[in-house]
């Protein structure tokens, strides 16, 4: 018998987190959209069911800490691992060092040419795990929802997907998102094209307090 509760429901698809006998797991349902044609409809929701599931499994393959993927139909639904722990929304401010390992991930991210494209901290969990080789738990940062995700080489989608991260610290931890962004900085610099990307993303910021102007 399966249980379930509800975690969410956002724009196209609703999360519940379900357990069948001993397995906990994270069910994400990309849900029918009435307004649309529903054969338009049905492509979309299973083209982008494959395309998250391709980049949860590429991120997981090159060592990047994302929900494992259990099971997919490959048209609407992903199952995944269910991670506990804290968002790091709750735990950076007093735990600043926290953006340096972020920054180190998104490094390995880009590497890959994945945009998140939703990169807050409320997509961030800390997990507590024991590694293989190791005595003591540590903590580790894992990265949810790549619903937005998507694959580019692009220097301009990947200085946007920081400028919007520095725009969620600003949001969520505005009394220390200058020192949280300088740490990330830092983290980020793991990436090899870093500086081609911040010096692109102040062109980004500067196009967008131009348009404020008007």
């Amino acid at each position: 018998m399966t249980q379930a509760k509800e975690l969410g429901r956002g724009a196209e698809a609703v999360l519940t987190l379900e357990r069948e006998g001993k397995l906990t797991f994270v069910k994400k349902d990309r849900v029918e959209k009435d307004y649309r044609h529903p054969e338009i409809d049905s492509q979309l929701r299973t083209s982008r069911t494959k395309r998250e599931v391709k980049i949860l499994e590429k991120a997981a393959k090159a060592g990047i800490n994302v929900p494992k993927v259990l099971f997919s139909d490959k048209q609407s639904i992903i199952k995944m691992e269910y991670l506990e722990g804290p968002a790091v929304k709750e735990v950076l401010d007093e735990n600043q060092d926290l953006a340096i390992t972020i920054g180190k991930i998104v490094a390995k991210l880009h590497s890959l040419d994945i945009i998140h494209s939703d990169l807050t901290t409320s997509n961030m969990i800390l997990r507590k795990i024991l590694k293989k080789g190791e005595s003591s738990i540590k903590p580790e940062v894992y990265l949810i929802d790549f619903g937005l995700s998507f694959t580019s080489k692009k220097l301009e989608d990947k200085a946007v997907d920081i400028h919007l991260f520095k725009q969620a610290l600003e949001s969520k931890h505005y009394e220390n998102y200058k020192v949280l962004f300088e740490l990330f900085l830092k983290g980020y610099l793991d990436f090899e094209d870093s500086d081609k990307v911040i010096e692109r993303l102040v062109s980004v910021e500067k196009r967008g307090k131009n348009k404020a102007k008007f």
